[in-house]
């Protein structure tokens, strides 16, 4: 029954009864009791007081309830389909308490946006001006005269084309991961082996491993290929930029290990292990944010953009696939990653 034919009903009930029984009373204390008098009575009572209950409800309370439904209908719907109404305040509170915890939730989600949006925006400002300054002035000794001794003006030279190269490499990932963040991105998948690609990028880091006496190896020989599918360059890119924080925080004559090991019929995990600082869990949580570092000093006399474990993160959702990490402080850190088997797997 619609609530407000109920409220009514009981109200014209409760003031008919009330009405018929002071109208017995009279005819009690008068002597004389007339049936008909007191039935009319209930009966009239009954009709003019559920009436006007009924009028002033739907045309003063129910005008004020629809008002606010409206509103609120406007305010959190992208469209405008006229929803049924009812005076029933129950309903009404709930809508409104629902409506309030989604605009806090939006006012919450907001500034922690606006948050993250700032410090984006002052990491961006820092990893630009540190090579942008560097080149600045190398450029300004030359200019004002260091450029007539012809040692000087190459060494600067080499030092300044360090520093583009730097800036370079800051935009090129930033250009990636807003492609990546965008969904904008199209990834080129195909079949490949996968043991192939860690023995490619072993050879081209094996300088800078040595650099500081750091062993690279599988953690068992692979004899058979391993194939998986998917963006061949951009998962090269994700073991190229692990292997590379491996050896750069990694401990002099450390180690730093790769594995490729099945996890299920369908995907292998791989797992690339070392034995450098490790990382404190208060820091775990935010290692894959971009220009998030862990030691702001030493990770910027190391080099690189700060967004190569950001832009690990992006090209390995963006393939469905999932990211483990595990660390301990001094210890070392285990960073792995699962991948999709090809249909064309020997294993």
């Amino acid at each position: 029954m619609k609530k407000s034919y109920k409220f009514a009903l009981i109200t014209a009930i409760l003031c008919s009864f009330t009405q018929t029984l002071l109208v017995f009373i009279i005819m009690l204390i008068y002597g004389e009791i007339y049936a008909h008098v007191i039935l009319g009575t209930a009966f009239t009572s009954f009709l003019l007081v559920f009436s006007i209950v009924q009028y002033r409800l739907e045309h003063l309370i129910y005008r004020r309830i629809s008002k606010i439904y409206d509103d609120l209908t406007l305010l959190e719907s992208t469209s405008f389909v006229k929803n049924q109404i009812t005076t029933d305040m129950a309903t009404l509170t709930e809508e409104i308490d629902k409506y309030a915890k989604n605009k806090k939730l939006e006012i919450e989600t907001l500034k922690v946006r606006e948050t993250y949006r700032k410090e984006f925006i002052g990491n961006v400002s820092h990893e630009l001006k540190t090579p942008l300054f560097t080149v600045q002035g190398y450029i300004s000794t030359l200019i004002d005269g260091a450029m007539n001794d012809p040692e000087l003006l190459m060494k600067y030279l080499k030092r300044a084309d360090k520093g583009v190269e730097r800036l370079t490499y800051i935009v090129k990932d930033l250009d990636m991961i807003t492609q990546l963040e965008a969904g904008s991105m199209t990834l080129e998948v195909e079949v490949f082996n996968i043991i192939e690609v860690i023995q490619n990028i072993f050879e081209l880091y094996e300088m800078k491993a040595k650099r500081k006496n750091i062993s690279l190896i599988f953690e068992k020989s692979h004899k058979l290929p391993v194939f998986v599918q998917g963006d061949k360059d951009r998962l090269q890119q994700v073991i190229s930029n692990l292997i590379i924080n491996s050896i750069k925080y990694g401990s002099l004559n450390g180690t730093t290990e790769v594995g490729v090991e099945n996890l299920t019929n369908n995907k292998i995990l791989i797992r690339i292990t070392d034995n450098g600082e490790g990382i404190d869990k208060i820091h775990l949580s935010r290692i894959f944010e971009r220009f998030y570092r862990v030691d702001k000093s030493g990770s910027r006399k190391e080099g690189g953009s700060g967004l190569g474990l950001a832009i690990v993160k992006h090209i390995l959702e963006a393939h469905n696939e999932k990211l483990y990490v595990e660390s301990v402080l001094n210890i070392g850190s285990v960073f792995s990653f699962t991948l999709s088997k090809a249909l064309t797997d020997t294993q």
